[in-house]
């Protein structure tokens, strides 16, 4: 089994012996119940990390650990990017939750034409944190060290902007006579998947994102919902990419 991975806001310049409080120690400490000789994995959550082996736990809410060297995971190639819709409810977090395990790069939230849910002045920062917030204790638990950005929530017009940068740039829909499963797929740059919500991507959403040169590719015979359609595409391109080898 891998090492538990906590946060530590920093790892520059940090001696051999590192104290882990507050939230962080706390789970460490009360919930994990590490005891000395234990490894753990600290990162930044940005691709630094260092291994370690828990020296002693103190209280309730500090450990302290011997630390090795401070390592650099490398940004992976290509990079996936998905614009997730706005389901309704919790069903959000999952999204992000799952794609999170998976290996997504970045989530960028998106209010459609046809979303119920909209995200709107404090209720809306309040969500956007709640996203970040799973993403960050879904990136810990899948024991990686480079957390998905998860980006502020994008009109229309900035998820048609990203599709033009895009190396590739696909959108789900029903409608694709191409499945993703034979797409041509760049073996370095971007890649950027729209998910739409459960009513669907509105036709004058499907002409923007065709205008910025993206394709409308099927999944598979079944219609999934929104909040496990992201997840199910990106571990598809994880696997053809060679990400996943």
């Amino acid at each position: 089994m891998t090492a538990p991975v906590f946060v530590a806001d920093r790892l520059d310049g940090v001696g051999p012996e590192f104290v882990l409080d507050g939230p962080e120690g706390r789970h460490a400490v009360s919930v994990k119940r590490l005891r000395p000789g234990e490894a753990v994995v600290l990162t930044d959550g940005r691709g630094r990390w260092a291994d370690g082996v828990v020296a002693a736990a103190e209280g309730k809410d500090r450990l302290v650990v011997d630390l090795r060297a401070v390592h650099e995971e490398a940004p992976a190639a290509p990079r996936i990017t998905v614009v997730q819709a706005l389901p309704k409810g919790d069903r959000g977090e999952l999204a992000v939750e799952t794609m999170t395990e998976v290996g997504v790069d970045a989530i960028v939230p998106w209010a459609a034409s046809r979303c119920v849910t909209q995200w709107k002045g404090e209720r809306g920062a309040k969500a956007l944190a709640k996203w970040r917030t799973t993403a960050r204790e879904a990136g810990k638990q899948s024991r990686r060290v480079r957390f998905p950005e998860v980006a502020d929530d994008a009109s229309t017009g900035q998820v048609a902007a990203l599709l033009a940068r895009a190396d590739f740039a696909a959108v789900l829909h029903e409608s694709g006579d191409t499945p993703l499963a034979t797409a041509q797929l760049p073996a370095e740059g971007d890649i950027v998947l729209v998910v739409g919500p459960e009513g669907g991507i509105s036709p004058q959403e499907l002409t923007l994102f065709a205008e910025a040169g993206a394709g409308v590719y099927r999944l598979g015979p079944s219609v999934l919902r929104t909040s496990t359609a992201g997840t199910a595409a990106s571990a598809l391109l994880l696997g053809r990419t060679g990400r996943w080898s």
